[in-house]
């Protein structure tokens, strides 16, 4: 399990790396005013829509589902039932893009109601109907990329994504160097991302493998509408960070700038959850799936240990990390060309309020595959549901209060109600199995994670002094060596505290079977 994990965390890493290149070079073009925030707004809805069907979404229900299907019927039946769920998912979704380009000026209302009355509503519209044609391509990728998963063949499930960013930021090199005026910028960037899906699409078409969904038919019988009863719930589920940005979004389109302001924030969020809860969602929903169908409690144990293990692991050090050094990150990787020193520092002060999101993200992605593991999407479903009428009553109240500080806080305050639901959910229904070893080190990392958060403040308070008047080439060496410093403390301190040590782990990744 240990190395599928870091199989889908590296192509996320990679992916995520590449993203952050995309949105410096997205400030750079179109800065944080209006169109910044009617681009921002257009593409956070087809990004949610893409997020809750690629990352975790329909994988968390088809896996289970074609899992059952191979074992009970035989692989002939698995390869039928991929074939429907794919060619009906498919024509849905162009459907679906169709009425969502004539509806589009009403759901830009809905979702960011600030824009109204405002050029702001046109540009947002007319970007949104842009990137629309990505949606149709996601169906498939969705579908093609569960069920590589559902074998166990997490690579190209999880690099291909790269192409997405890729074919991005090839566009907006272009256009840094055109330099054309905002408006169009955006508008030849939103037509960018029907392309990149078709790259995307394409790989995995060519790659697929004989007979993985076969033959391909458009059905709605009784088989596929149980699977597309059980896969909606799991996708909203899935996509709760999304809906929480999505709702922060909705108060914060009233205020000039803050959707970018949250939009940039929450992309830094967005890699150390992308590395953890991504992986949590692909790596975890095959294995418990497994073990819960075989009935063996040891499986299970061990799979939800290590996930959670590595989830508190990896979230808690990224968490303390991003809140210490919040601002010299968002000043190094944003600002320039029409990004300010003033968006910098709003940036970094909604980004700080944003982290504290993070654990509990990361703890729904962990929590989250028990669920899916046994078929149950609805209590996920709920869970999220609840969160974001919450992130909504406290950001409305906060952001009058505060602004996008506020916004950002009540984002976080809605994912905790996620998590802790989630927490004392699964402790009712079918209680999560902890084994000693988990116990053991939990705390361990806890202590590892805050005994490194100290010592990277401490160095975090020299860093004004040394970067001031400096070339940007020196801030950039000296915050990469701050990171670097703070990741060789926390490995010295969980080898001090006897979590692990370098040797385990590498033993670790060559035992585990992918």
């Amino acid at each position: 399990m240990i190395r599928s994990f870091l199989t889908v965390s590296s192509g996320t890493l990679a992916s995520r790396l590449l993203g952050f290149a995309r949105d410096s070079m997205l400030a750079a073009l179109l800065g944080a005013g209006a169109v910044a925030d009617a681009f921002l707004a257009a593409f956070q809805l087809v990004n949610v829509i893409r997020r809750l069907l690629t990352e975790g979404g329909l994988n968390a229900a088809l896996v289970p589902a074609w899992l059952r299907v191979r074992e009970t019927d035989g692989a002939v039946a698995a390869a039928a039932f991929a074939g429907r769920v794919l060619g009906t998912v498919t024509t849905a979704l162009i459907a679906a893009t169709a009425l969502l380009a004539l509806a589009m000026p009403l759901v830009i209302a809905a979702l960011a109601p600030g824009f109204s009355g405002r050029e702001t509503l046109q540009l947002a519209t007319d970007n949104a109907r842009l990137m629309l044609p990505y949606l149709a391509f996601a169906g498939p990728v969705t579908v093609m990329m569960a069920l590589l998963n559902a074998q166990g063949r997490f690579a190209l499930t999880a690099f291909s994504p790269l192409l997405f960013n890729i074919t991005l930021i090839a566009v907006m090199v272009a256009l840094l160097a055109i330099r054309p005026d905002a408006v169009q910028a955006a508008q030849i960037v939103a037509a960018t991302v029907g392309i990149a899906g078709l790259l995307q699409l394409s790989v995995l078409v060519l790659r697929r493998g004989d007979n993985i969904a076969a033959p391909l038919r458009i059905s709605f019988d009784p088989e596929i509408r149980g699977f597309l009863a059980k896969a909606a719930p799991g996708m909203m589920a899935s996509s709760a960070p999304q809906l929480l940005m999505v709702a922060g979004a909705i108060i914060a389109s009233s205020s000039p700038s803050a959707v970018s302001w949250l939009y940039f924030a929450n992309r830094l969020v967005e890699l150390p959850l992308g590395i953890v809860g991504v992986a949590m969602g692909t790596v975890l929903i095959p294995e418990l799936t497994r073990a819960v169908r075989a009935a063996d409690r040891a499986a299970v144990a061990h799979a939800e240990s290590r996930g959670l293990e590595l989830a508190v692991g990896l979230a808690l050090p990224a968490t303390l990390g991003l809140m210490v050094l919040s601002e010299p990150i968002v000043r190094l990787l944003f600002e320039h060309g029409a990004f300010t020193a003033d968006d910098t520092k709003a940036t970094a002060r909604a980004l700080m309020w944003l982290t504290l999101a993070l654990p509990a993200h990361v703890l729904v992605k962990a929590l989250s595959p028990a669920f899916f593991a046994r078929e149950d999407t609805m209590t996920p479903l709920v869970a999220a549901l609840l969160g974001v009428v919450l992130a909504i009553a406290a950001a409305f109240l906060l952001g009058h209060w505060y602004g996008a500080d506020g916004i950002a806080a009540a984002i976080a305050l809605g994912a905790w109600s996620m998590a802790l639901r989630l927490i004392r959910r699964g402790a009712e229904i079918f209680g999560f199995s902890i084994d000693t070893e988990a116990r053991r080190r939990l705390p361990r990392i806890v202590l590892a994670a805050l005994a490194m958060g100290a010592l990277l403040w401490l160095a975090a308070q020299s860093l004004p002094a040394l970067t001031s008047g400096a070339h940007r080439l020196v801030h950039a060496v000296l915050l990469l060596a701050v990171i670097a410093a703070g990741m060789a403390i926390y490995g010295l301190f969980l080898r001090l505290f006897g979590v692990t040590g370098w040797r385990d782990a590498v033993n670790a990744v060559r035992q585990s079977k992918a």
